[in-house]
């Protein structure tokens, strides 16, 4: 506070102007606008209380013409000097930064480490998941081995492994499987290598087999969506619209990648089984996949049955065991690596495909096909699906980036990290992608691993390239049984969800009633239906939160000069004649009339008051006129009430966050009703928006006392005060600050 607040703090009583001891202001409605005003109470020599008055002047905000401000923007965007290159420079390339700093004895193992052990990971996740999103193994691979790369550049994490994710395969194959549906409706999706285009079935197109069949088509569908998603994620990234993550609550994504998880280990059920099964489109596809199932469980593959039953055997204990000693354990035990690689040599030597007609993976290329853009003619068909897509893979990725930059003690760049996974994006979808995203599986293992820097993402990719240059051929034999098995396997800890959900419950019931509508929702309709009902009853939710909110009358526990809910606490103290009020939520349309209602419950209802004083009234007036016949001087006189209980209500604004034109409305009229039976009402603890918002509303008129007080203790110690004045005597007085 500046010197000249504190001189008028120190003056007495008789230096302040009349305005100070509770008289009407002759300020202009601007001028006390201007001016927030404490009022300190004091004792004087008489025993009243008078009243200090510290100004604490608002600063003016200057007037801001939009023209030069733009212009101004604009002229400081357009400079240019070599440290702002530099700095933009470095600000697109995180990799400029820390690269130069990289410290080779403290980091090299942890991140060769780490990296190598996400590579072997990655390599039968990324063929399993391209099964999910209907593309054939050479294409998740490829995912995975451009994304390492992009997000070295871009990225500002040094934890999170960003690569091919389960969750956005499904939602890509439902896509992929829509599309070629459309484009050739009369053929079964399942067959293996079938000709479509959107003019027919069969067509030339000129690729490096001179035709466009099945997984030609379906890859060209899957870099469109995934081109698009890119571009959605950088677009928000260069408009700074990241805050769209924030209505995807931690609740909210939980119970859509649990929904999902059922849909992908829906849709991995036929593999196990050896099922050569059409794929079941839009809403309610789960169910109708299952009751596919059944229909055709008499044509299971025994052999692909057993394989899928011995792999679920190694793996989910191993997953079990890897989770119970990750402390002990230097680095996870690579187990679905070791069974893609003795179901590959078991599968090749008993000649699996050919005797028992077990589906297998078939070719897989070596090398890297040339780069070839999107099909632009897809994009009408599949902008609305990449804006799901790229929203929950963006808030994914940042969600967890900052929850491990948190926990190492670094910081991340929300915004870079939007265009890091948009260019994993754009980019790859040039050279035959599908969309990427960061998954928590794999970052909890790099970072178990020792990971210090992003410089492992080129480890794995080094081991990814491997694959794709050497050794992806000898996956010829792999049964896709495994790859099924290995999926589900990968979904435990979606569904172990199940387990926190007492927990949760008695967290936020409210958290856990979202979780499941959201879970059941995504589950039983579809993944882009389930996220639009998720977040759209999520809102719902905080709405109905604010529209009957808490509210309780405050009591004071005079050690402390706190207070609190009487109804929660026992030792409080209510000062006669007074009521305190507390409403915990924002005044607005939806929540005015609960909060009238609320008000009049707790203390009085001066509607009612007035409405019997009115009935009285005129009854005694009846009956005194019969009595004295003519003197209506005298019949009023006998027409006087017994004073009310209640002589102020103070209502605690602190919970309060703002006020719209009907919450101001309401505040006039609870004011007014009050006033008419003779109560004033106090506001306290206003913050700066309720308190603009009350002035913008001409709450209080020119003639009237500024009624808006910094504490609760200072407005009980006013209205007691003016009690006093009254000729009331009121016992165990407060100290008092008012406007």
């Amino acid at each position: 506070m500046s010197s000249e607040n504190k001189e008028q703090h120190d003056l007495s009583p008789r230096d302040l102007p009349e305005e100070a001891f509770g008289f009407p202001s002759e300020l202009p409605l601007e001028a006390q606008r201007r001016s927030s005003t404490d009022l300190r109470q004091s004792e004087t020599g008489h025993g009243r209380r008078a009243f200090h008055r510290i100004h604490m002047e608002l600063r003016e905000k200057p007037d801001t013409d939009i023209k030069q401000f733009v212009i101004r923007e604009l002229q400081k965007s357009c400079q240019c000097s070599a440290a702002k290159v530099r700095d933009g420079a470095f600000d697109f390339f995180p990799v400029l930064r820390w690269l130069p700093k990289y410290d080779l004895k403290k980091n090299i193992l942890g991140d060769v480490m780490s990296g190598l052990i996400v590579g072997i990971l990655l390599v039968p996740q990324s063929i399993a998941y391209s099964l999910l999103a209907g593309q054939e193994p050479i294409y998740g691979l490829y995912t995975s081995f451009f994304a390492s790369i992009i997000y070295f550049l871009f990225g500002t994490s040094r934890h999170i492994s960003v690569g091919i994710f389960g969750i956005l395969c499904l939602m890509i194959g439902e896509v992929v499987d829509r599309e070629l549906h459309k484009a050739c409706p009369d053929t079964d999706a399942t067959s293996s290598s079938i000709a479509v285009f959107s003019s027919g079935c069969v067509v030339v197109n000129h690729t490096l087999d001179g035709l466009c069949d099945k997984s030609c088509y379906a890859i060209k569908i899957g870099s469109t969506v995934t081109f698009m998603a890119g571009v959605y994620q950088v677009a928000m990234g260069f408009f700074q619209v990241g805050f769209v993550s924030v209505y995807l609550s931690d609740a909210l994504l939980s119970g859509f990648v649990t929904g999902a998880s059922f849909t992908i280990l829906t849709s991995q059920a036929k593999y196990l089984l050896g099922l050569s099964l059409p794929r079941s489109h839009g809403v309610g596809s789960v169910i109708t996949t299952w009751i596919h199932i059944f229909r055709n469980i008499r044509n299971t593959n025994i052999c692909d049955l057993i394989t899928s039953l011995l792999c679920l055997l190694v793996l989910v204990p191993s997953k079990e065991l890897n989770e119970h000693f990750k402390d002990k354990l230097k680095a996870p035990i690579p187990v679905e690596l070791i069974v893609v690689v003795a179901a590959t040599l078991a599968s090749h030597f008993g000649k699996l495909n050919g005797n028992y007609n077990s589906s297998i993976a078939g070719h897989i290329p070596t090398g890297f096909m040339p780069p070839k853009a999107p099909d632009w003619s897809l994009i009408p068909n599949v902008a609305v699906d990449a804006i799901a897509i790229s929203i929950i893979g963006f808030a994914i990725t940042v969600s967890l980036s900052e929850m491990f930059a948190k926990k190492h003690g670094y910081t991340v760049k929300a915004n870079q990290e939007m265009y890091a996974i948009g260019f994993c994006n754009i980019i790859p979808s040039f050279f035959h992608c599908i969309t990427t995203s960061a998954a928590l599986a794999k970052t909890l293992v790099k970072e178990s691993t020792g990971c210090q820097t992003q410089l492992s993402a080129i480890v794995t990719a080094l081991v990814l390239l491997l694959v794709l240059l050497v050794i992806a051929p000898l996956f010829y034999s792999l049964q896709k049984c495994v790859l099924g098995v290995i999926t589900i396997v990968n979904l435990r800890g979606a569904l172990l969800k199940f387990r926190d959900l007492p927990k949760m419950w008695r967290l936020s019931r409210m958290d856990t009633v979202i979780w499941f509508v959201t879970m059941l929702s995504s589950a039983l309709l579809s993944t882009e239906i389930g996220l639009l009902v998720g977040v759209c009853f999520s809102m719902f939710c905080v709405i109905l939160r604010t529209q009957k909110p808490k509210n309780s009358l405050l009591g004071l526990e005079e050690e402390s000069e706190t207070f609190e809910s009487i109804s929660t606490y026992k030792n409080l103290r209510s000062k006669s004649g007074i009521k305190v009020f507390r409403f915990i939520a924002p005044l607005y349309y939806i929540n005015k009339e609960c909060f009238k209602s609320a008000l009049y419950k707790k203390t009085l209802n001066p509607v009612l008051v007035k409405a019997a004083w009115k009935k009285a009234a005129k009854r005694k007036l009846k009956e005194e006129t019969v009595t004295f016949r003519g003197d209506p001087d005298e019949v009023s006189m006998q027409l006087s009430h017994d004073p009310l209980e209640v002589h102020t209500i103070v209502i605690d604004c602190s919970a309060i966050q703002f006020l719209d034109t009907a919450g101001i409305h309401t505040l006039k009229e609870v004011r007014r009703d009050y006033e008419a039976v003779g109560i004033q009402v106090l506001l306290a603890q206003c913050n700066p928006s309720v308190r603009d918002s009350l002035a913008r509303g001409e709450y209080c008129k020119k003639e009237e006392e500024t009624l808006l007080f910094y504490s609760l203790s200072e407005a009980v110690a006013f209205a007691e005060d003016s009690q006093n004045q009254k000729g009331v005597c009121v016992v165990n007085g407060l100290s008092l600050s008012g406007d």
